[in-house]
């Protein structure tokens, strides 16, 4: 199955198609507003500026799994993001990426990119996902910065 046969959740609580996304190259983050991670959203915005007009977006999933460092509802996360980040790529409703709850999204993106020693789960927040126009998934950890994954971004926009 290719990501853009899922359909998840906007932040308003209506089902969106990833087939809205199709032709374009993802990357797929789950995210937190109180991580020590949550500065990357300023690099997140600048890749979806560079690269959206040649077909590529960021995809938010705010994910509260993981040191409960989301806990706001929908609007407070949209406030957050816009306020605080000026993001302009979509985040989405809250989601599970481990567990019996996981997003099937989730799911799938973890099967087609396992992580370190073949491990499936995610391991924190700000973990991305790439996902080129041809399907191909790539994992990079939480560590990895957004500027960093710029090479990887241009060779998947080819």
């Amino acid at each position: 199955m290719r990501v853009t046969d899922f359909e998840v959740q906007a932040a308003d609580g209506t089902l969106r198609s990833l087939g809205d996304f199709a032709g374009q190259v993802l990357l797929i983050v789950n995210t937190a507003s109180r991580c020590g991670f949550t500065p990357q959203y300023a690099g997140l915005e600048q890749l979806q500026r560079r690269y959206g007009a040649q077909g590529f977006s960021v995809l938010a999933f705010p994910c509260n799994q993981f040191g409960a460092q989301e806990p706001g509802d929908a609007a407070e996360i949209a406030h957050f993001c816009t306020t605080r980040y000026d993001v302009s790529f979509p985040v989405f409703a809250k989601v599970d990426v481990n567990g019996a709850a996981a997003a099937p999204l989730f799911r799938a993106l973890k099967k087609a990119a396992p992580g370190v020693l073949g491990s499936e789960g995610v391991k924190w927040n700000f973990t991305k996902f790439l996902v080129g126009r041809d399907g191909r998934v790539q994992r990079f950890a939480p560590t990895t910065k957004p500027e960093d994954l710029e090479g990887a971004i241009v060779a998947a926009l080819g």
